[in-house]
């Protein structure tokens, strides 16, 4: 389900700033960095935009605070994913939690934000450096070698075009959906390193 901030009343500046991460990420997930208004943001949390500006500096430094909150999501999935897996069930396990992380469909959307302004240099610097990180972090849970990760990651972007464009309401006697759906990939992914991420 989409996170909602906290309440508004009697709230600490680290939760405000919490807060206002929190209602970014709906809203630059539909208008994107350039189309979001800052007040659409600050209306939520109830505190002015000067307030916003004095924390994040820029509405890019607010936007690629949720876009980092994004990332922070898919790890802390992947982490408890591994926890609960044996060895070698953990690549499986963490493709498996991503398909659920990816109900949140808000967190979705900004992921594809996140990538459509990558054309920014600081944005593209902060995608650039969380893929990696996240890719280092798979590697170490899993154990896996560089073929089963570059499935992983490739199935996990599969993923999340399949879940932003709602794929499964297409026609399913269409041939080409049940070789390349979500229906096919979460087949593969039961039986092998098939569901992962391409996130935000």
């Amino acid at each position: 389900m989409p996170e909602t901030p906290p309440a508004r009343s009697r709230m600490s500046a680290a939760d405000r700033r919490e807060a206002l991460v929190r209602a970014a990420v709906p809203a630059f997930a539909d208008g994107g960095l350039n189309g979001t208004a800052v007040s659409a943001i600050t209306e939520v949390v109830g505190v002015t935009q000067p307030y916003a500006f004095s924390l994040f500096k820029t509405k890019k430094g607010l936007f690629l605070a949720a876009v980092e909150h994004g990332f922070d999501r898919v790890e802390e999935t992947f982490r408890a994913a591994a926890e609960t897996a044996s060895a070698g069930e953990r690549l499986d396990a963490m493709g498996q939690a991503y398909v659920g992380l990816l109900e949140d469909r808000a967190l979705l959307r900004l992921q594809l934000q996140a990538y459509a302004a990558s054309g920014d240099d600081d944005v593209r610097a902060v995608v650039h450096r969380r893929y990696a990180q996240l890719y280092r972090l798979v590697r170490e849970l899993s154990g896996a070698g560089p073929d089963d990760l570059q499935r992983f990651f490739a199935n996990g972007m599969l993923l999340n075009v399949s879940a932003a464009i709602d794929l499964p309401l297409f026609d399913e006697d269409d041939g080409w959906l049940s070789d390349c759906g979500p229906a096919g990939a979460g087949a593969a992914g039961a039986g092998g390193s098939s569901a992962g991420p391409a996130p935000s």
